[in-house]
């Protein structure tokens, strides 16, 4: 770290993290406010905080190592919906993370479970590559639409189905895995994501969308309740200062924003979120959790 911005007295301790999982080099850290990041865990997101696309952030798989080696737990959160679980896990293993299916919490398997609890049959417009994921589903005569990262299956043709199907149900029920507006894909570019097309079949049905993963607080509570710790324990590190760090927040966990994946220099200035710490990446973040962990106080 080569310079620190404090806003006031703040301290931050902590003995975990939610953290995103794309990453960049630290030159700076800010802290908004006077509270204390204290906290036994790990939530970390994986796209933007960890890797970039298919390529490791510069500095985020040693970050990564040191947190885990420094005996705190982690968990990986994230909204990606054009994996499974058990992809997700062997693709960043084969970029150097030491993880496991265990270890990753998508809203996949969240949506599955709720839907067999209920007894839904659900019409799918997601991914090709999560479809399995749904197998087990029965999907004859949908009374409810599941919406992921589709991607190139956000077509007229698939939205207009879509459609069609929750605008002739009494009581349509939308699920949407994910609220995101855009993230960074591998080409660096800016692209939407499934939070956009979501609002469009929301405004045509008039039905309003159950969001399964971030920023719904039930989604960081799960993840909570599989660590067995309390919300105030836990600290989110994450590239998107709406989901990652507003829904951390709104349930009582500490948020830490960094400056990497879809992070723009106005997230900074958000009218309604205020994250605790805004930092260059997940190697700052890192430092910032070990340091306070063994009582550094900032001042």
């Amino acid at each position: 770290m080569t310079s620190l911005v404090l806003t006031d007295s703040s301290q931050l301790t902590s003995d975990s993290q939610h953290l995103g999982i794309y990453s960049s080099p630290m030159t700076s850290l800010v802290l908004t406010d006077s509270s204390q990041l204290t906290s036994d865990s790990q939530h970390l997101d994986i796209s933007g905080v960890l890797k970039d696309g298919g390529s490791v952030i510069p500095g985020s798989l040693e970050a990564f190592h040191k947190l885990q080696n420094s005996g705190l737990p982690v968990k990986l959160v994230t909204n990606e919906t054009q994996e499974t679980k058990r992809s997700l896990a062997l693709s960043l293993s084969s970029l150097g993370y030491d993880v496991n299916e265990r270890d990753i919490l998508p809203p996949c398997p969240a949506v599955v479970k709720l839907l067999k609890e209920q007894g839904l049959r659900p019409h799918l417009l997601v991914h090709p590559n999560v479809l399995g994921e749904f197998q087990e589903l029965d999907q004859s005569n949908p009374n409810c639409v599941v919406i992921g990262d589709a991607s190139d299956n956000f077509t007229y043709k698939n939205l207009n189905t879509a459609f069609k199907i929750l605008i002739n149900m009494p009581k349509p029920r939308l699920f949407t895995l994910g609220r995101g507006r855009y993230y960074r894909e591998q080409s660096g570019l800016l692209v939407l994501d499934v939070g956009v097309f979501t609002a469009a079949l929301e405004y045509a049905a008039d039905v309003k969308a159950e969001v399964i993963g971030k920023p719904q607080p039930d989604f960081f509570h799960s993840a909570i309740l599989e660590m067995g710790i309390k919300p105030e324990e836990v600290v989110m590190v994450g590239d998107d200062v709406v989901s990652d760090i507003g829904g951390a927040q709104s349930c009582g966990l500490k948020g830490v924003l960094v400056r990497t994946g879809k992070f723009r220099p106005s997230d900074e200035c958000h009218p309604y979120v205020q994250p605790d710490a805004i930092v260059d990446d997940l190697a700052g973040a890192v430092q910032l959790i070990l340091d306070t962990r063994n009582n550094y106080s900032f001042s």
